[in-house]
């Protein structure tokens, strides 16, 4: 299933915290303030200060998001493979995005992409946990 429109609308302006591991399995939890959604199936956040982030991904792309929203409360985690960016039209963007939010941190070292492969659902009742997409 792929990245709904509602989904898209609730992630604007929250957020993310990014689980990672590396490759001997020791885990990695980073919050990250520049998520964006790419398109139906993928999501982006900048490295500004990540690099236990990156290190990890380097060694396991596998990588989850979790996003929530405490007054909601609501709440949705992503799991995917990522890929790390240097260069080129997606990295432009967000650096650009980046750049105009916050001036004062500079370029990002390189940028997240992650394939999502399974969504669920992290809000409250009956449904917390079951996999929506």
């Amino acid at each position: 299933m792929p990245i709904s429109q509602e989904i898209k609308d609730y992630l604007k302006g929250k957020v993310a915290w990014v689980a990672t591991a590396d490759k001997a399995g020791v885990p990695n939890l980073s919050p990250k303030g520049t998520l964006g959604v790419v398109d139906d199936n993928t999501l982006v956040f900048a490295d500004i200060f990540s690099l236990k982030t990156r290190k990890a991904l380097e060694e396991n792309p596998n990588a989850a998001v979790a996003v929530v929203d405490p007054a909601g409360p609501s709440g949705y985690q992503f799991k995917g493979k990522s890929e790390l960016l240097t260069s080129g039209p997606l990295y432009d963007k967000v650096a650009a995005d980046v750049k105009a939010a916050l001036p004062q941190v500079g370029p990002p070292k390189y940028v997240v992409k992650i394939n999502v492969t399974d969504i669920y659902s992290l809000t409250p009742g009956p449904d917390a946990g079951k996999k929506i997409g």
